[in-house]
């Protein structure tokens, strides 16, 4: 069910005192002031000067009586007039341009009278060009003459205003003073002020500098500074002015130290500003509404159907319950500030309308309560509330889901991304920790000092951020302050799940800042190298389980974006390649079961090996370390036949023997591949000592050969002694000997000789026994069979007569 905006009426001004009065002048004069007490009891009409009398009324609701006030022709009459808050009754505060401050009070009894009368303007050339009041302050622009040292010329007759400041004091039976005079801004150019509920706004006008026409300042009297914005460059800057202590500004030495503002640009063209507690409002004559918030931020509301015509239109804004409303004419429309789109538009039955500012938060009077949550509207009709109003049977929402709806519109504002946030959505994510925190408050689940504890390490973060940031802004140690940034941005990405939207920051981060985002990881993960050119970390395992975890199993990260640990492989093989294989090895040492994406179907280095590209165009030498390091023996063995094809026998032998005690089975492959090798050619007999270093010890001399026979080279014709030239010189039994010692040294058995082979080998070297001498003859036939007797082994084949 769809909600609707109604108007409203609070009052027909009846109750009112000079309620005739308060009607006529309302609908005669367009151009009257209008402005409203804090309690909502007064409401003041001010008439610009040159006008009908009388130009000043003052209405009262209840029991009391009118103020009205005229001043006759060739009279200046107030050039403007404000209530301030005082405990008992508020004062009302009448200012001239000759800078005439009168300040006036409701007695006791019934009426007005004047508690004080005093001149703001320290000399007599001076003159107020603009004056507006928060609380109990009273700020003005005044204009100064040339002083003594002669006249002022373009430009510097353009800064020749002051902005000063005084704040309404006790005084004794009096009850109210303005206290003395303080000067926030000197050499100025004019400004009009503003005020809303914390801030007071001083925008360019008409007359002001057009090199300085697209400059505005917002001073925060409660935080002592003030901000300098350019709207349409998106810059804004923070410094201190703090009158309490003394702080005050040259506005020309305030902008020369503050880089890019004074860049050319066009003076703002604004057809209606307004002041409201969300902060500045401004209407352009094409109809756009922005608005400046308190720290010099700019951002677009939205865009009217019509647009104000030429100056002399008038429009009225106003906001509340994120709605922004506007008065132009006798059209109202009513805007929602998070979208800019169009809620309601309505038609008036008159345009001489007026909004009046919000109440001050601790009114108590009933009537006066029932325009919360609305915008009071004023006019010689009456005194009107417009507002949204909730269907019939429509069950209102309950705080905690008041606190997402809200949460949700604000952190709309400051995303980048295009999806739309949901409250369901801050409810179930770890990273909107604010309102869950203010919804578990309300809910009485989380005591404001566990709250505190929790959010503690927080607000550190936010407020240093912030520090950063302006550091930034300004351009003091650049380097420094981007390398900072960029930690605790990581710092407080890794705090949170690291899914979605943070996983993508972390890639922009990256992207942005690569050597500040490595650096800031390397301090997380606590990486020193062992000066055995590998690494360590002593970072926690729940560190490491967020570098190592990623998305869901069979999920593609969305747009490109990398989980944590290829994103860290990818920077890492762009800045310190060589850092690549040790940082892989230490993530396996690290890594728990099922940290994986796809469990044990896709281990680490293939990861690390899918960021370096396609098989094909990884870097050799990387692709290489990194097989060789994972420690997986298919990885290795393929290592090895890369290495094998490039001829690279020692770091093959070597893997070899790094993996020989961890996997006989590997070594068992290496050693086979490497001996197939052997036997097909001689580039590797140089390294036959670590060839036999890497023989299994298990490994026969039967089998040996028999390996070697199955790689021996077919010969198509009767072997020769020597080779022809050019022709590979084939394997000897000088060569294999060595081998078939190791082997044999290895696996010497106890028992009787168990090949043909073997008795070579293990021979003692004691000469068999002497035979007897006699007649010898060799054994042409065998027509003695009885008479043979076979030598030992390598003597040759001899019979003996024993006849």
């Amino acid at each position: 069910m769809k909600r609707a905006a109604t108007l409203r009426l609070l009052s027909d001004l009846s109750n009112f005192s000079g309620s005739a009065r308060l009607r006529e002048l309302l609908a005669a004069d367009p151009e009257v002031r209008v402005r409203c007490s804090p309690d909502g009891r007064h409401l003041l009409l001010l008439r610009p000067p040159g006008a009908l009398a009388p130009q000043l009324l003052i209405a009262v609701r209840g029991p009391g009586e009118e103020l009205e006030r005229a001043w006759p022709a060739g009279q200046l009459s107030p050039l403007d007039a404000f209530f301030l808050p005082w405990p008992v009754r508020p004062a009302l505060v009448l200012v001239w341009e000759t800078g005439l401050a009168e300040v006036w009070g409701a007695g006791v009894g019934p009426g007005w009278r004047l508690l004080q009368s005093t001149e703001l303007c320290p000399s007599s050339g001076s003159r107020v060009v603009a004056v507006a009041a928060l609380r109990s302050r009273l700020v003005w622009c005044e204009e100064r003459q040339a002083d003594a040292e002669g006249c002022l010329v373009p430009p510097s007759a353009a800064f020749s205003h002051h902005v000063c400041v005084r704040t309404l004091e006790p005084s004794g039976e009096a009850g109210t003073n303005l206290g003395r005079t303080h000067i926030l801004l000197h050499h100025c150019p004019p400004f009009k002020l503003l005020a809303s509920r914390k801030d007071f706004f001083l925008v360019p006008t008409a007359n002001t500098w057009p090199g300085v026409g697209h400059i505005l300042l917002i001073w925060s009297p409660g935080k002592g500074k003030v901000v300098v914005a350019a709207p349409n460059l998106g810059f804004s800057y923070s410094k201190s002015l703090n009158p309490g202590r003394g702080d005050t500004w040259d506005f020309r030495t305030l902008l020369r130290g503050l880089p890019g503002l004074l860049s050319p640009r066009q003076p703002l063209t604004v057809h209606t500003w307004a002041p409201t507690p969300r902060g500045l409002l401004l209407l352009d004559f094409r109809g756009t509404v922005s608005l400046v918030q308190s720290h010099g931020g700019t951002r677009a509301v939205g865009t009217l159907q019509e647009a104000p015509v030429g100056q002399a239109g008038s429009a009225a804004l106003g906001t509340f319950h994120g709605t922004l409303a506007c008065v132009l004419g006798s059209t109202l429309e009513l805007l929602d500030m998070g979208s800019g789109q169009l809620l309601e538009r309505k038609v008036l039955s008159t345009d001489r309308v007026h909004l009046l500012e919000p109440l001050a938060p601790d009114t108590e009077n009933k009537e006066e309560l029932e325009t919360r949550g609305g915008l009071r509207l004023l006019s010689a009709l009456g005194l009107f509330r417009v507002g949204w109003e909730a269907p019939q049977g429509l069950a209102l929402p309950s705080a905690e889901d008041l606190v997402f709806e809200e949460a949700c519109e604000y952190y709309q504002r400051r995303s980048l991304r295009g999806a739309q946030l949901t409250p369901e959505e801050l409810r179930l994510s770890s990273v909107f920790r604010a309102p869950q925190a203010l919804a578990s408050i309300l809910q009485g689940h989380v005591s404001p000092s566990t709250l505190l504890t929790i959010l503690r390490a927080e607000l550190r973060d936010y407020r240093s951020l912030e520090h950063l940031k302006a550091q930034l802004v300004a351009g003091d140690d650049e380097e420094a302050g981007w390398t900072e940034l960029a930690e605790q941005e990581v710092a407080r990405l890794l705090r949170t799940e690291l899914m979605g939207d943070q996983l993508a920051q972390l890639n922009t981060i990256f992207q942005a800042l690569p050597t500040a985002a490595w650096g800031a990881f390397l301090r997380v993960l606590q990486l020193q190298p062992d000066g055995n050119g590998r690494l360590r970390s002593q970072a926690p395992p729940d560190v490491w389980k967020k570098v190592l975890g990623v998305t869901a199993a069979g999920k593609e990260p969305p747009n490109g974006v990398l989980p944590l640990f290829e994103l860290l492989c990818q920077y890492l093989c762009r800045l310190e390649p060589r850092w690549l294989p040790p940082f892989v090895e230490l993530a396996q040492q690290q890594s728990g079961p099922g940290w994986g994406p796809g469990g044990p179907g896709l281990p680490l280095y293939r990861r690390a090996l899918a960021v370096l590209g396609e098989e094909g165009t990884r870097p050799e030498a990387l692709e290489l370390e990194l097989l060789l390091g994972s420690g997986r023996p298919k990885a290795v063995l393929q290592a090895v036949g890369q290495l094998v094809q490039k001829e690279q026998w020692e770091r093959v032998l070597e893997a070899g023997l790094v993996f020989s005690p961890s996997s006989p089975l590997l070594r068992s492959e290496i050693f086979k591949l490497l001996l197939a090798e052997f036997a097909r050619h001689r580039r590797l007999d140089a390294h036959l000592p670590l060839l036999c270093r890497l023989c299994p010890p298990d490994l026969a001399p039967t089998e040996l050969l028999l390996l070697l026979r199955a790689h021996l080279p077919d010969e198509s014709e009767p072997p020769t002694p020597f080779p022809e030239p050019g022709a590979e010189p084939p394997l000897t039994v000088g060569l294999l000997r060595a081998l078939l010692e190791h082997t044999g040294a290895q696996g010497q058995p106890s028992g009787p000789v168990l090949s043909l082979y073997e008795d070579i080998l293990w021979d003692p070297g004691t000469p068999p026994p002497t035979p007897p001498r006699g007649p010898m003859t060799t054994l042409q036939t065998s027509d003695h069979p009885g008479l043979e007797t076979w030598a030992p082994s390598g003597q040759g084949f001899y019979v003996t007569d024993t006849g």
